[in-house]
C-alpha cells in the first residue's frame, strides 16, 4: 500500500491506476487526512466471493451439527433491533 497526497495523485493518476491494476492499494490524502482509497475492483469482488463461500461453509457445518435457521426466526432477529 502506498500513500500519496491529492496533488501527486492528480499528476500521476495514470501511473497510480497501473499500480492498482497490478494489485496494489493506493491511499490518497489531503492535508494529511485520508480521503480516498484506490483498489482493484477485481480484488474486491474476489474478497466478497471468498467471504460468501466462507459463510456458506459455516452455515453448512452448523446445519450438519443440527442447527437450523428458519427464515421467520432470522427476520425476527433482524427486526428486533429496529424497534
Amino acid at each position: 500500500m502506498i500513500t500519496v497526497g491529492a496533488f501527486e495523485a492528480k499528476t500521476k493518476f495514470s501511473e497510480l491506476l497501473d499500480r492498482v491494476e497490478r494489485g496494489e492499494e493506493v491511499v490518497i490524502t489531503r492535508h494529511g487526512k485520508v480521503v480516498a482509497r484506490l483498489v482493484s475492483q477485481r480484488l474486491e469482488i474476489d474478497k466478497e466471493r471468498d467471504l460468501v463461500a466462507e459463510i456458506m461453509s459455516f452455515r453448512e457445518r452448523l446445519r450438519s451439527d443440527g442447527f437450523a435457521f428458519p427464515r421467520d426466526e432470522i427476520i425476527a432477529m433482524r427486526d428486533m433491533g429496529r424497534r
